[in-house]
């Protein structure tokens, strides 16, 4: 996909100086598109070369400071749908404090954070490479977290344990309301033990029974019963932002 035009922000970047800037969105603009404020912005469209070329002494620290609002917002929500994903919150945090303790270094500090967007726009199409959805990624890196030598034919197990799983709960456990009843929760952990006992013999006891505990309090943070989830609510921003 070609890179947005971003004149529209360059021209505009003088009247941004003020302290709330840390909190705006870094905004890529199509030319004759009306966008609202609160629309989420997708950092995959970010043409980063295009804003490497524009920028000059004045407007690094502004840049920086939009840029980081912008990764900020979309790494909390990366986060959310995949706890896994809290080594990036942790990474983007330590360049975050180093630029506050150095912030005369713009520049490598502009371009760490740059990298740094690069690679989570990666890390957010993973789930295509690996041929898995983004909840079922979310499950994957839970049972692969702890057992990182598996081979391709384990991880491939692996895969159809985590799609299996999420295809029964979906359609049998995680009724209205399935969280504030008992006998609900009790079904979902019974199904999460089953399922979950079909992984590789890699998997030693141990292991098994700390998964059964995280895919569980998995479930209970993400699904909320009668489909109604924080995917879904990623889909119905999506569809509300086009």
């Amino acid at each position: 996909m070609p890179g947005s035009d971003i004149s529209e922000i360059m021209g505009g970047v003088e009247q941004l100086m003020d302290i709330s800037i840390a909190t705006k969105d870094y905004i890529i603009r199509e030319p004759g598109v009306t966008y609202d404020t609160h629309t989420l912005i997708d950092l995959n469209q970010i043409d980063f070369d295009a804003l490497q070329a524009q920028l000059n002494t004045k407007h690094k620290h502004i840049e920086f400071e939009k840029l980081r609002g912008a990764v900020e917002r979309k790494l909390k929500r990366m986060v959310q749908l995949n706890k896994s994903r809290t080594n990036y919150y942790e990474r983007f945090q330590r360049l975050i404090d180093a630029y506050n303790a150095d912030s005369e270094n713009v520049d490598l500090y502009l371009h760490q954070l740059m990298a740094f967007t690069h690679n989570l726009n990666q890390e957010d199409q993973r789930h295509i490479s690996e041929q898995l959805s983004e909840e079922e990624l979310a499950v994957f890196d839970l049972l692969t977290r702890p057992n990182t030598a598996l081979s391709e034919q384990e991880k491939a197990e692996v895969k159809k344990v985590a799609r299996s799983l999420l295809e029964k709960l979906k359609r049998e456990k995680l009724v209205l309301d399935w969280r504030n009843k008992q006998q609900a929760r009790a079904n979902v952990k019974v199904t999460i033990e089953e399922m979950l006992d079909m992984l590789p013999p890699s998997y030693t006891l141990e292991i098994y029974s700390q998964l059964c505990t995280d895919v569980f309090q998995h479930m209970y943070e993400s699904y909320f019963g009668q489909g109604k989830s924080v995917y879904a609510w990623r889909v119905e921003s999506h569809v509300r932002s086009v």
